[in-house]
């Protein structure tokens, strides 16, 4: 049993002084056949130690409902870890942000419009108490006090950026240790006034999260903890990208310059990211400060290790500021991942999304067209429906509170686009005999960081022409988590430019006789999100800046290979691309 903790101003670790140096990898941004070569290569670095958050809407994705296995395998991650002599951080929610969907709070508990987040409300409490029962028994044999890697636990996370409820903060700390979290508790805050005043908590070690200005960092929060050792919990060495912006980056240099400041101050470290990975699926997060902007799929973080796990100019300007304070051993790395260009695959195959909505979903009849929480959905798409009577002339429809974008069709025709960040009212001609509106909404991931957490999806307030509002609606609850039921039909021919704005899935095959990384182009294509062998790879669109998704060769078969693409806006050339390059923007 390794017996961690602190002396003084020092981490001790069996009596002896030790400095965390550590780096970020979050085990569900990765696959798991990835997991040991990412450690392998932290560890190459010259890092001692491993810190990943715990994302509650990956483990329990429906109320009740747990899973911990594949790529919600924590305990498998931590035990690799271990196995690998590498220390463990572990930040177990219930709030994480990391610029995941609704950091990491499973999007169910908005269901209840009554409950209040992040506080001390018994509706949430109760949720968080069954979750941690779950979850903290698994990792409970696991901590260094039971002879396991986990060294440190984290209590909420940069609380003080949201709030100041310290009874709050209590509950979780006391939650945590009434499970046998008995390993060393830590808050981690910006160096501010304000928020380490809100995120601090009584016998828990502070520490601050910054980019730069590392003395400074470390000065403010010494004027709220004079005692006890110094880290940077989060040493942002990159950024991430929002959809529409420009691709984030940022000099190796620089890292590698304030990581020098904080050694120098003698204090511990981790890396975020060391290895930011990819946010498949529907998982990605979003920020609204001015105005919503949802992140894009790959977390490439502009890491020490890239999204395919590659080493970064920066994984050696770090490990070049640390051969100055560690005597590190010669650079062993894994032997490279492989990448393979598979060339051009035609998708030849199309089902339109209006004529297989009961092979998708199942309509719910509502007077309003309320968001998914309230019909159990999480992620996705909704559909929603009704009639109009006609006749009607120089009217608009408003969509009140619409999230996060929709497309609106008029008897099966397209008539618009209408977002969140840019709520255009569209004109509207009802003929005598009226119109059939539907308007498909997808949820771009929900807001991960801020005051406007509480980001309810779909049509959220109601719909309108002019000034009033459209009752009686069927809505179709569009997860996608599987298209096993879709009919296709053949593809003739190529479709002529305007032609057909319509949404629907096109399906082609490729073979692949050796596996290896690869990335997919969809030069021509609009909007929409990618399967391949029924995983959701995640979400493609013109807009950039990220233009292609990055694909583990786990997720590859050996043969034959099913891709689906659903296509928001309709392609002209149903072709997509498998290069062995990323392009990030």
């Amino acid at each position: 049993m390794a017996v961690f903790g602190v002396e003084g101003n020092q981490f001790v670790l069996d009596g002896k002084a030790i400095r965390l140096l550590s780096g970020a990898i979050h085990y569900f941004r990765v696959v798991p056949e990835y997991w040991r070569d990412r450690l392998l290569k932290l560890k190459a670095c010259g890092l001692n130690t491993v810190e990943t958050y715990v994302p509650w809407n990956l483990h329990e994705p429906k109320e009740g409902q747990f899973q911990f296995e594949g790529i919600a395998g924590i305990e498998n991650f931590i035990r690799l870890a271990g196995e690998l002599g590498l220390h463990v951080i572990v930040r177990p929610s219930p709030y994480i942000c990391a610029e995941w969907e609704f950091g990491g709070l499973p999007a169910w508990l908005l269901a209840d419009a009554g409950m209040r987040l992040r506080c001390f409300d018994k509706a949430y409490l109760d949720k968080v108490d069954a979750y941690f029962d779950e979850l903290l028994p698994r990792l409970k044999p696991l901590l260094s006090t039971n002879g396991g890697p986990i060294i440190a636990m984290q209590v909420e996370n940069e609380y003080g950026s949201y709030g100041n409820d310290k009874k709050y903060l209590e509950y979780i700390r006391d939650a945590m240790r009434k499970r046998g979290m008995d390993v060393l508790l830590f808050t981690s805050d910006g160096p501010e006034d304000h928020m380490l005043q809100g995120g601090m908590v009584e016998g828990v070690l502070g520490m601050v999260n910054f980019g730069s200005r590392a003395g400074e960092a470390f000065r403010k929060l010494r004027e709220y903890q004079p005692d006890g050792p110094l880290m940077c919990m989060e040493f942002w060495i990159g950024w991430f990208d929002h959809w529409m912006e420009k691709h984030q980056s940022r000099p190796a240099p620089e890292v590698a310059e304030v990581f020098e400041d904080i050694m120098r101050e003698g204090a511990s470290v981790n890396f975020y990211m060391f290895h930011g990975g990819t946010n498949f699926g529907f998982y990605n997060g979003a920020n609204h400060i001015k105005q919503y902007e949802p992140t894009v799929n790959s977390y490439d973080y502009d890491a020490l290790l890239d999204e395919s796990g590659e080493p970064t100019e920066k994984f050696y300007a770090v490990r070049k500021v640390l051969e100055r304070y560690v005597d590190l051993p010669k650079l062993q790395l894994p032997e490279p991942v492989p990448k393979r260009a598979y060339g051009e695959v035609r998708l030849d195959q199309t089902a339109g999304l209006f004529d297989q909505l009961d092979r998708l979903s199942s309509p719910i009849g509502r007077t309003c067209p309320d968001p998914m929480e309230t019909v159990g959905q999480e992620y996705g798409f909704i559909l929603y429906s009704t009639r109009i009577t006609g006749p009607r002339s120089g009217m608009q429809l408003m969509l009140q509170e619409v999230r996060d974008r929709a497309l609106v069709f008029a008897d099966g025709m397209y008539a618009g686009a209408v977002e969140r960040w840019n709520p255009l009212a569209l004109p509207l001609e009802v003929p005598p005999d009226g119109v059939r509106l539907d308007i498909l909404v997808e949820n771009m991931g929900r807001v991960n960081y801020g005051p406007l957490m509480r980001d309810a999806k779909g049509i959220t307030e109601g719909v309108r022409l002019d000034n009033q509002f459209l009752y009686d609606w069927t809505i179709y609850p569009l997860p996608l988590d599987s298209l096993e039921g879709l009919a296709f039909e053949t593809l003739i021919g190529q479709r002529q430019p305007g032609t057909d704005r319509l949404p629907a899935f096109y399906r082609g095959t490729f073979q692949v006789d050796d596996r290896a990384d690869t990335f997919l182009r969809l030069d021509g294509w609009s909007k929409g999100s990618v399967f391949l062998n029924g995983f959701n790879l995640g979400r493609y669109w013109e807009e950039g800046p990220a233009r292609t998704l990055y694909v583990p060769a786990p997720l590859l078969k050996e043969g034959k290979n099913e891709l689906i693409v659903f296509e928001l806006h309709g392609t002209i050339d149903s072709v997509v691309r498998l290069t062995d390059k990323a392009d990030l923007g």
